[in-house]
């Protein structure tokens, strides 16, 4: 099988995603910004400076790009990307950014989106709705400390995605060409408020989680004091400002089509998950 690169290896998308093109045969090349411990499987680089992009492609035959979380110039560190995989032959780029990234052509990931577009090579764009998986990690410490999910959203409806199904889509895009040069945004199957996902976890670990809407000045505080940059702050507020509005609300069959089968359930990843909210 093909020579992968996976930027992002070590996240939540891209750790599974190594997995599973694991399982597949491929040869898989882990993009790490940490120093290299196993020079065979894995290559150094750091999208915010460039370095290391050159030798990173060298060899590959395709690969998985996303932006690193905490920067909102996701365009000035993915097309310097995009540019080395075309430079050193690399045959298809798999380009992950987030629904709506297309609804605002000035949007940085829509730039880069369009990088890739115009780039000439194989490509397919994927763009998930918000994951489950930030209830286990951006929410939980509310969650864990207050029993409540604290976000400035109201009733508004979200398609919320497993990360796992993201990952599991990247593969299979990755495994055939049978949809190249193809955009899919990904969802869940259905779209919850927030008090239908706290339910749903209270049910899964038997203890009562509730959903508390809050300013938006709260949640910025909270997450400045946290130390996450300013201007990434900002970016959050705005896209729980489009959830709020109802762009999250939409369902597509997107999983179905490249998977044959449907995405996961929030119960399922509720079961999958409750030791994370074990001490909720």
């Amino acid at each position: 099988m093909a020579k992968t690169l996976v930027i992002g290896a070590n996240g939540t998308v891209g750790s599974e995603l190594v997995r599973l093109l694991g399982e597949k045969g491929h040869q898989v090349l882990k993009a790490t910004s940490k120093p290299v411990t196993d020079p065979a499987r894995e290559v150094h680089v750091n999208l915010a400076t460039g370095a290391g992009l050159p030798q990173a492609f060298e060899g590959v035959e395709q690969a998985f790009l996303l932006a690193p979380p905490g920067f909102t110039n996701q365009d000035e560190m993915l097309n310097p990307a995009i540019d080395a995989a075309k430079a050193k032959g690399v045959r298809k780029v798999v380009l992950m950014t987030a629904m709506g990234a297309n609804a605002d052509e000035s949007a940085p990931m829509r730039k880069a989106e369009v990088h890739l577009l115009n780039s000439g090579l194989a490509y397919n764009i994927i763009r998930p709705n918000w994951f489950m998986q930030n209830f286990n990690t951006f929410w939980i410490h509310g969650i864990l400390e207050q029993g409540k999910i604290f976000l400035p959203v109201a009733q508004a409806k979200g398609s919320f995605i497993d990360a796992r199904d993201i990952s599991a889509v990247a593969a299979q895009l990755l495994s055939s060409n049978t949809f190249d040069n193809q955009e899919f945004d990904l969802t869940g199957g259905v779209a919850l408020n927030h008090d239908e996902v706290a339910n749903v976890i209270s049910a899964e670990i038997g203890r009562s989680i509730t959903f508390e809407d809050i300013p938006p000045e709260v949640l910025r505080g909270g997450l400045l004091q946290a130390g996450l940059p300013a201007d990434y702050v900002e970016f959050l507020l705005l896209i729980l400002g489009y959830f709020k509005a109802g762009y999250s609300e939409r369902t597509t069959d997107a999983v179905q089509t490249v998977l044959g089968r449907a995405p996961r359930t929030l119960a399922q990843y509720a079961k999958d998950y409750r030791a994370a909210w074990a001490g909720a």
